[in-house]
Parts: structure tokens; C-alpha cells; sequence
């Protein structure tokens, strides 16, 4: 999928590819003014949070530099079917933002079709499962504590201003869930200064970095919003092979635990060479590529014939979906599925599972069979005239007025 975030992202940071993630910290900016505001603008993120049951700590809200407690700006409305649900106050929400405050969405790709297609682009770039937070800071107010993340993460600058300093890291390669803790921030101060419309900013994991816009004036603003890259570890291999195991027996019976009895070696022994095999036919690189091709769509709009043939599709799986010829025929590995087809269908396979809306005007009826295969298989999804926005000025679509040429 070639999107329009992906290309200005790596020309401002002067990456060749995703192969620079994660390696050192790099910041820039995107040669394209109006990439900005078309991710998403403060009236848009408003709109999108005032339209949406949410909870905390999906949505957040901070004041001078305190998490405000969620009961002063979510409330709980009962429908005439006595069903309870969770809003945001909107009312509330605005004079926290007046009053010199900060609101957070995370995972706002879930909600906004432009910024879900814009994550599917990046996962399908890193190969690495990707979701974006907001953040709207409005006047002269504090932002995060110094602290690290444990995933790497894209940042980018889309209206007004916000004054960032980025450290190094103090502990190489820290997790989430770590042998010992990392809370000691580094003296090493990678730079500090100021992000504006168009910024973006690369901070790896653990690297310490605070934001803020204490000085910036009570009239300013900032919107800013961070791709998170959930990245693989030696750990989540060896978690992978964990499950792996379960498959066979003899990993799931009873270890020896009477000490009162001779341990039987003969039995441990082949734990471990059944382990070192596991390990072999699993090798990271394997098991990389296994769950790319096995991690389902997170979601995706099903096919109902009876409400007639689709007029646009186009693929919504997690990762780049692997189309390779064998013989005769077409494999298709990708979103959980692994499906066979003659290889005629090649240039029809490619274009439908290319990331790129595809129109189905004008298209012949096998085209069209093959559309709808891969959105009753989940691979592809009906694009409405929401869904296919996301797609518009930012990912070129395919056009078929005949049957590609096989």
C-alpha cells in the first residue's frame, strides 16, 4: 500500500524503509502542508469523542499536570430501555480545555476511518501491529511526566505547538514487564525545543521524553498524534513457543515435583531436545512470519449479498497480505487465512489485496465473484462513502474498465 504518510514520513526523517525504527531518534518535517489537517483536526477529534460511548482511560483528561478524575467529565446516560452507557461531558470536556487542559484519546484509529487506514499503511510498512493516540492541549498547561514508552513511537505535529525534550535511554531495550524496573531517567538530553503543523518525531522505546506548553500563552494550542509500533522481542518468541508447546503431550503432563524420588533424566532430557526442535522449526524469523500471516483483521464491514453487489473494496488486513505462485496456482496467506487459487486470478488477487481502494465499475463478473470471496474470507471489506474518504487524496485507487490481462 503506498500512502501518502508512509512516503513524507520516511523523506523527513530520511529513512529508506522501516529498517530505521526503533534504531535512534530522528525528527523532521513533512514537505506536505495539507497531510496535516487532513489526519484529523481539534473540531474533528471533538466531534468524534462527543458522537462515541467511551470509558477511561480510553479518554483522559489532565490539569495542571494531574490526571483529572474521570467522574468530573464522563457520564453515565440511561436510555428508555433502562440500558446504562458511558459518555463524555461535553460541557465539562470544553472547560477543561478552557481552563488550561489536556484531553487524551487512545487508540483513535478505532474510531476515525482516515487514521485506521493511515495505522494499516504503517503496520503494512514496519510489519508491526500499529494504533494512534490524540492529544488536544489547549492554553498554558503542563503536559506528561518525564517517562518511556515500551513501544516505538512516530510522532507527529498536526495544529499548534507543543515544547518537547527527549533524553536517551537509561536502561537498553527496557519492557513493559522487565526483569527490573527503569526508573531512573537519562541525563543525556537528545534535544529540546519546539514541535510545529507538520513536525514529526521518532522516539524509541525507552527513551525518556516529556511534553508540554507551560510558556506557550493561554491562547495557543496543540494537537498532536502518536503511532505506537507494538514490536516483536526475543521475549514474545519464546512466549510464542510457550503456546507452541501445548500441542504435544509431553509438555503438558506433570513435572516430577516429589524431591523424596529419583528425577527421571530420561524424561527431562527429552523435554529439552523437544524444546531445541520446537525452537528450530520456530526460528524467530519464522515465527514472525507466522504471525503476520496468521494475526486476524482487527474488523471489517461483512459481505451481505442481499444488499446488493459491492461498488468499491478494499483489503483490511493487519499486515501485507503474502500472494506467491506454486505451480499452477495462487497461495494467499495472510489475516488467519491461507487460500488457493488458479493463477489466473494473479493480477486480480494483487490489485484487491494491494491496500488500494479498488472500484468495481465496469468490472467483468469474475472480478467481481473474487471481490466478494475476499470479503466473505475477511481479507477485503464493501468501502461506503465514509470508509472510502479515508482513502481519498492519501492512497491512489484502481480502476478496472476491463479484466486485468492475465
Amino acid at each position: 500500500m503506498e500512502h501518502r504518510l508512509v512516503t513524507h514520513i520516511e523523506k523527513a526523517l530520511g529513512w529508506d524503509g522501516p529498517g530505521s525504527v526503533g534504531t535512534a531518534f530522528a525528527r523532521g518535517r513533512l514537505t506536505d502542508p495539507d497531510l496535516v489537517s487532513r489526519l484529523m483536526t481539534p473540531h474533528r477529534l471533538l466531534d468524534l469523542i462527543k458522537r462515541r460511548h467511551l470509558a477511561n482511560p480510553q479518554l483522559r483528561c489532565y490539569a495542571g499536570g494531574d490526571e483529572v478524575h474521570p467522574s468530573l467529565f464522563l457520564s453515565t446516560n440511561v436510555n428508555r430501555r433502562r440500558q446504562a452507557v458511558s459518555q463524555a461531558d461535553m460541557a465539562a470536556l470544553g472547560r477543561i480545555l478552557a481552563g488550561g487542559g489536556t484531553v487524551v484519546l487512545d487508540h483513535v484509529d478505532f474510531f476515525d476511518p482516515t487514521l485506521e487506514v493511515a495505522c494499516r499503511a504503517l503496520g503494512w510498512w514496519s510489519g508491526e501491529l500499529t494504533s494512534a493516540n490524540a492529544y488536544l492541549a489547549v492554553g498554558d498547561t503542563d503536559g506528561f511526566h518525564l517517562h518511556w514508552d515500551d513501544h516505538e513511537v512516530i510522532a507527529v505535529q498536526l495544529s499548534g505547538e507543543k515544547s518537547w525534550e527527549v533524553r536517551g535511554p537509561s536502561r537498553r531495550a527496557p519492557m513493559y514487564r522487565d526483569a527490573e524496573r527503569n526508573r531512573e531517567p537519562s541525563e543525556e538530553v537528545l534535544w529540546k525545543g519546539t514541535m510545529r503543523a507538520g513536525d514529526v518525531m521518532h522516539i524509541p522505546r525507552g527513551f525518556w521524553h516529556t511534553a508540554t506548553r507551560l510558556g506557550s500563552g493561554d491562547a495557543g494550542h496543540s494537537l498532536h498524534v502518536t503511532f505506537g509500533f507494538t514490536k516483536r522481542t526475543g521475549v514474545t518468541w519464546v512466549n510464542f513457543l510457550s503456546d507452541a508447546a501445548r500441542a504435544d503431550e509431553a509438555f503438558r503432563v506433570d513435572l516430577d515435583s516429589n524431591l523424596n524420588n529419583v528425577l527421571d533424566d530420561t524424561v527431562h532430557e527429552d523435554l529439552v531436545h523437544k524444546l531445541t526442535a520446537l525452537a528450530r522449526s520456530y526460528s524467530p524469523r519464522g515465527y514472525l512470519e507466522e504471525l503476520r500471516a496468521s494475526t486476524p483483521p482487527a474488523r471489517h464491514t461483512p459481505h451481505v449479498p442481499a444488499l446488493g453487489a459491492p461498488q468499491a473494496v478494499a483489503a483490511v488486513t493487519e499486515f501485507a497480505p503474502v500472494i506467491a505462485r506454486d505451480g499452477g496456482t495462487v497461495q494467499v496467506s495472510a489475516g488467519g487465512k491461507r487460500l488457493t487459487f488458479h493463477q489466473r486470478a494473479e493480477p486480480s488477487l494483487r490489485a484487491l489485496l494491494s491496500g488500494h481502494p479498488v472500484r468495481l465499475n465496469g468490472a467483468d463478473d469474475d472480478l467481481i465473484t473474487l471481490a466478494n470471496l475476499l470479503i466473505s474470507e475477511g481479507l477485503c471489506e464493501t468501502l461506503t462513502d465514509v470508509s472510502s474518504s479515508a482513502y481519498t487524496g492519501l492512497v491512489t485507487p484502481v480502476t478496472f474498465s476491463n479484466r486485468p490481462s492475465t
